[in-house]
């Protein structure tokens, strides 16, 4: 799809000074039935950017003739190469099916605009992350961007699959917790309710990092804050997909 062709989001995010680059794929690995990795050339995005955690990117896609943004976190993004990686938690919509089909070759249009991140201070004595497959490399990444520090992960599953998902635990560090999806995410709430005060109340300056489903993150987001008091600067939530639609970003910020 040409850099004309993204419509009334393409207008808007231009006037917001968003930046648009061509990716090309270079090859692509298929994770899990669920979960597909595709590897790119840059298209001079990170010699313009730089990289930082949660680092992610706006991909257009066309269907039925109209434009469509979805947004992917960056996956080992190499400055030097010019080169990183989008993982894919497939499901029935159009990135999924372009991310199913496309080959070395193939290029893709996006756009920088939106993505952020600040790292907490004082530094966390313990990160208590809270995602799934559609945030995994998010996590991976804060993993990488904190590599001496603490972690406690909830992971909601959806496939039996999803336990050879490429979680980059630290045995020494990094404890994961699994959870089935269950009610439209209540499981995964009603679990993170009874096990993180204790995590909170025996951490120093915990750092609390949310991405679910919109609706699972906010009640998560509300309890945090309301109910335990974190400080609004030791909690980040981001709504990441929607369960009436493919698994989409819906972020604010990464």
């Amino acid at each position: 799809m040409g850099r004309t062709g993204h419509g009334w989001e393409g207008v808007v995010l231009k006037l917001f000074r968003g930046r648009d680059f061509t990716f090309t794929v270079t090859g692509a690995e298929q994770v899990t039935e669920h979960y597909r990795r595709v590897r790119f050339t840059d298209g001079g995005l990170l010699a313009a950017a730089g990289v930082h955690p949660t680092m992610w990117v706006r991909l257009w896609f066309e269907q039925d003739g109209k434009p469509h943004q979805r947004a992917y976190t960056l996956v080992d993004p190499d400055p030097g190469s010019g080169t990183f990686s989008l993982e894919f938690a497939l499901h029935d919509g159009i990135a999924s099916r372009w991310a199913r089909a496309c080959s070395p070759g193939d290029t893709v249009d996006a756009t920088l605009q939106g993505t952020g991140f600040t790292a907490p201070e004082p530094a966390p004595g313990r990160l208590l992350l809270i995602g799934d497959a559609a945030s995994l490399p998010a996590v991976n990444s804060l993993f990488d961007a904190f590599p001496g520090t603490p972690a406690t992960l909830w992971f909601e599953t959806t496939h039996a699959s999803d336990d050879a998902l490429p979680v980059r635990l630290d045995p020494d560090r990094h404890e994961l917790r699994r959870v089935p999806r269950e009610g439209a995410g209540a499981a995964l709430v009603a679990r993170v309710r009874e096990e993180l005060p204790a995590l909170v109340a025996a951490s120093s300056d915990p750092y609390v990092w949310i991405a679910c489903d919109t609706a699972t993150t906010r009640a998560l987001a509300a309890y945090v804050r309301k109910e335990l008091g974190l400080p609004k600067e030791r909690v980040r939530a981001l709504g990441y997909w929607r369960p009436s639609r493919e698994r989409v970003a819906d972020r604010a910020a990464g």
